[in-house]
């Protein structure tokens, strides 16, 4: 059975990377990542470094778990605790506002090295409009001049997988309606921004509930051991 990935994969494995002794392969199979995206972050391809997340301090993994991955290259790492499931909910893919510069770029390298893909498909895997893509490919965008074809793997924006698999179907040829549902769930290019603006007002909550949660959980665990260690003196 296939164990859950961590909350915040590309940034625990970042912190991961940063922190222990233990191989991309490690790494890379405890977060759901492609080696490649691991090898990136070590080497300090990726355009903007993710901010480490500590898996010890979320409860996903303990000392011990990371000390026998250190010690065996071939051990798979267990989590200790599935983070919370989170459902997506509909409309466009959310890219962080850092990254949101990096799009041009990778709809570029797509549209050189994949003309196959649709531009429902791009607009689903990056998270952009059929507008943005379009302008991309007539070189009639208004930033033309600097926007450089790279992988959008790389990037960040989206992951090994999910570009392997939006090729295989590419590949496998798609019909129109498949293309016309497409177009019904994106909807307008006005309708998609409001929804990307929207879904990162709700992320941007969660992210801030998620920080108190853990500080008050970190609070109370201080008090609790500041209790027993009382205790025991």
């Amino acid at each position: 059975m296939t164990q859950p990935t961590p909350l915040m994969p590309h940034a625990t494995a970042s912190w991961l990377v940063d922190n222990t002794a233990l191989t991309f392969e490690q790494i890379a199979d405890f977060c759901g990542l492609h080696i490649l995206e691991v090898q990136a972050m070590a080497d300090d391809l990726t355009s903007a470094k993710y901010m480490g997340r500590d898996p010890l301090r979320a409860g996903e993994l303990t000392a011990i778990e990371i000390e026998r991955g250190q010690n065996d290259p071939n051990y798979r790492l267990k989590m200790f605790k599935a983070p919370v499931t989170v459902s997506r909910t509909k409309g466009p893919r959310y890219t962080p506002v850092s990254k949101r510069q990096d799009k041009p770029d990778g709809i570029a390298w797509i549209l050189r090295n994949h003309p196959e893909v649709s531009d429902a498909q791009i607009s689903k895997l990056i998270g952009t409009t059929r507008t943005t893509i379009a302008a991309i490919r007539d070189r009639s965008h208004w930033n033309i001049g600097n926007i450089t074809a790279k992988d959008p793997v790389t990037l960040g924006l989206c992951s090994q997988r999910e570009l392997d698999a939006m090729v295989a179907k590419a590949a496998k040829g798609r019909s129109a309606e498949d293309d016309e549902a497409d177009v019904q769930r994106l909807g307008s290019d006005r309708d998609a921004l409001i929804e990307e603006l929207r879904a990162a007002r709700e992320a941007q909550a969660k992210a801030a509930s998620e920080a108190a949660q853990e500080a008050e959980a970190a609070a109370w665990l201080a008090a609790k051991r500041a209790a027993e260690a009382e205790g025991r003196e």
